[in-house]
């Protein structure tokens, strides 16, 4: 089963890893309908988790994302699994274009398909951003929080790790606060999805 397991993580991440036009922010909602809605490994919960650890970090956020998910399923050897499962068809894909790019670029066919790529990637990461916001926006607090940053950005261009270490900070604070004050802090949605089949909750249950 740690086999099979294994390599269903490879392909997976094999199938996903062409599909990353735009950057690794396209991808998400590439792993979303992979991990969470086919595969049912990971919660989307769990898995906007992932996405905001992966981001926080250095690195592409869709290695690093793989490797999150596969350490999560199958310890070090999911990690290395998924890593090299998005990682092999990037690379196969950049060596042809490195050969094969330049002598078409300018071509009017070769100039049309990528204004339509870049097109659909901002739909992509738009989709992925509302399915990540479906999880973050538990309460008012947060929804004021996601306002705010989203002004700061787009009127201040503080640096992206500040923002996110501020957003930290204040979540630490509101908790805080509301716990001096006696108010109830909701850190999830209140309808809880159903077990997945790699929640760890879900194993600790005994099923």
């Amino acid at each position: 089963m740690d086999l099979k397991l294994l390599l269903q993580i490879f392909l997976t991440f094999l199938k996903i890893g062409p599909m990353t036009f735009g950057g690794g922010y396209a991808m998400i909602p590439l792993i979303e309908r992979e991990v969470v809605e086919r595969r049912k490994w990971i919660s989307t919960r769990d898995i906007a988790d992932i996405f905001a650890v992966a981001e926080s970090i250095p690195g592409a956020i869709a290695i690093n994302s793989a490797t999150f998910i596969g350490y999560r399923l199958a310890g070090t050897r999911g990690a290395i699994v998924a890593m090299i499962g998005v990682l092999l068809p990037t690379f196969c894909i950049v060596v042809l274009l490195s050969l094969f790019f330049l002598r078409v670029q300018d071509h009017p066919k070769v100039e049309a398909a990528f204004v339509s790529i870049r097109a659909t990637i901002v739909a992509l990461i738009t989709y992925a951003a509302y399915k990540i916001g479906r999880t973050a926006v538990v309460d008012k607090s947060t929804v004021a929080l996601i306002a705010i940053t989203f002004i700061v950005m787009v009127y201040l261009h503080i640096h992206p790790v500040l923002l996110i270490i501020g957003g930290a900070a204040v979540g630490i604070g509101l908790v805080f606060v509301k716990g001096k004050l006696g108010m109830t802090t909701i850190t999830e949605q209140v309808d809880r999805e159903p077990r997945y089949k790699y929640d760890d909750y879900y194993i600790g249950g005994g099923i």
